[in-house]
């Protein structure tokens, strides 16, 4: 049986579903592509720019390992535009050994055979 390709706004809403769920390991693993490309704003954190599913999965651990506890988030409808979508995202949060603070950023998604290849944000 040949699987469903999901369309840029099916992927985005299935995302948006999971994400606001707290599910992002399921939202990565189901709608990443393996050779995704993930981009952030700086690299005071987190490396700047890590290529392949399985090393946006390491990034994502490592961002859980330095958060001490998230307030909320807030994650707005996706923004639909050809291949790409857009949301943005506010949270708040602590991180270990800072106080706590709002991050709120943009982020940005191309689709590609219904799989996620490439994502920015920008904070």
């Amino acid at each position: 049986m040949k699987e469903t390709i999901l369309t840029t706004k099916e992927l985005a809403a299935r995302f948006i579903e999971l994400v606001r769920q707290d599910k992002f390991y399921e939202a990565q693993t189901q709608l990443y592509a393996d050779n995704c490309i993930s981009i952030e704003a700086n690299d005071f954190l987190l490396p700047k720019t890590v290529e392949g599913l399985q090393e946006i999965l390491k990034k994502s651990e490592l961002f859980e390992s330095l958060v001490e506890q998230v307030h909320g988030r807030v994650i707005s409808d996706p923004v639909i535009g050809g291949d790409y979508f857009t949301v943005s995202w506010s949270a708040d949060m602590t991180f270990k050994g800072r106080d706590r603070f709002t991050m709120d950023e943009i982020c940005v998604y191309k689709v590609q055979e219904g799989k996620i290849v490439f994502e920015q944000f920008f904070y």
